[in-house]
């Protein structure tokens, strides 16, 4: 039975790394046409192509290029989201950065408490973030607001991030239960790979 969960939270915290890679390459590439079109904008409205291409630089512009109306609202929204897809892997697989300067030669015994300390905290922020997302959708849905650019509601936003952070806490809860397991056990159910620094 263990296995088989492992396995599907392994599987989930894949997924949603996956489809937070997915979104923050479309962050990318769109952050990147949009200072593109900036750049091109600023060259076509420069006093020396209005002096002398004044022609093709007004037809330019009038094919509306220039940045991506709105980007900043996008990548707020997309970020936020990302973050959140990521921290899930990073649980389950242990991933997160380490310095073992001073636990490196601490006991098996005392790193697997240590472990589980860590593991419960973490699992406890991320619950928490989870929490104060739900809050803050609720607050911007009574309050109607909605975004300066785009006029889409703001807790949209709110619910994009909301859904991998409660998949987040809900991998982390589970890792805290499997280093608690292991503390009773004296033994490690999960390896974790790490990236040590």
């Amino acid at each position: 039975m263990f296995k088989s969960l492992h396995r599907f939270m392994h599987s989930l915290a894949w997924i949603m790394a996956v489809v937070g890679g997915i979104v923050l390459l479309g962050l990318v590439l769109m952050i990147s046409i949009s200072i593109a079109g900036r750049t091109v904008t600023s060259i076509l409205h420069s006093g020396w192509m209005q002096a002398n291409l004044p022609g093709f630089a007004d037809w330019m512009i009038a094919t509306g290029i220039g940045p991506i109306f709105g980007d900043y609202e996008f990548l707020t929204a997309g970020l936020a989201f990302s973050v959140f897809a990521f921290i899930g892997w990073c649980q389950v697989t242990g991933g997160h950065a380490t310095v073992d300067v001073f636990t490196a030669r601490m006991p098996e015994r005392a790193s697997r408490i240590l472990s589980m300390f860590i593991e419960v905290v973490f699992a406890w922020a991320l619950i928490l973030i989870a929490v104060q997302l739900y809050e803050g959708m609720n607050t911007q849905i009574r309050r109607g607001s909605t975004t300066f650019l785009l006029q889409y509601p703001v807790w949209w936003n709110y619910a994009l991030a909301l859904v991998p952070a409660a998949i987040s806490a809900i991998i982390g809860t589970y890792m805290a239960v499997v280093r608690i397991a292991e503390v009773f056990a004296n033994r490690t159910l999960v390896a974790a790979h790490g990236a040590d620094h």
